[in-house]
């Protein structure tokens, strides 16, 4: 079995989804889940599901390897982004070459990048006349949005579709295929 680090940013949706889902899964446990944000609602999450949460600030992350000890000494195997907004550094993406994915809330290349996150990345697919949207898995690299696509889902733009209901939509495939897909690649393993 595994052992699965999330980091988030956020309220912690997709994270909460896959630590219920590692639940029973025989290929993967989420350990712990770490967050940039002492505010953010991933922690109560991760509290309530009985998963140890971590706290780390910018410069813990980038001018030291505090977060990398963190992982080793929690026997870490993979790592999950599920809504964390940061550029991981080099030194966590050497040790964990394809060991590191992250959701994007659109169908990648298209709507990629640093700052297009949320509902910045539906209200530019909505503006842009697209038919559809949907979630990309990647792998990570050391720019926002370009690492290998591992998966992509789909789902039509409606002509009176806003960013709200195109969320949902685009929630609804998170939930559906994100803990699934990881739980493939960790088969891979």
């Amino acid at each position: 079995m595994k052992n699965i680090a999330i980091f988030a940013s956020g309220s912690g949706t997709n994270a909460e989804n896959l630590i219920r889902f590692f639940r029973t899964s025989r290929f993967g446990k989420v350990r712990v889940v770490l967050t940039n944000r002492k505010d953010a609602g991933v922690i109560n999450r991760a509290q309530s599901l009985e998963v140890e949460s971590l706290v780390f600030t910018r410069e813990q992350f980038y001018s030291s390897q505090e977060v990398l000890d963190l992982l080793v000494e929690r026997d870490i195997d993979y790592i999950v982004l599920a809504g964390f907004l940061w550029l991981v550094p080099e030194y966590l993406l050497l040790p964990f070459e394809n060991k590191i994915v992250n959701i994007h809330p659109a169908l990648l290349p298209k709507y990629g990048g640093k700052g297009m996150y949320g509902s910045r990345v539906h209200r530019a697919v909505i503006e842009a006349g697209e038919s559809e949207s949907g979630i990309s898995i990647h792998y990570l690299n050391q720019k926002y949005d370009e690492g290998d696509i591992i998966f992509q889902a789909r789902c039509k733009i409606e002509p009176d579709e806003s960013p709200d209901s195109l969320a949902k939509k685009i929630h609804e495939l998170e939930y559906d295929y994100f803990p699934n897909v990881i739980e493939g690649l960790l088969k891979e393993l």
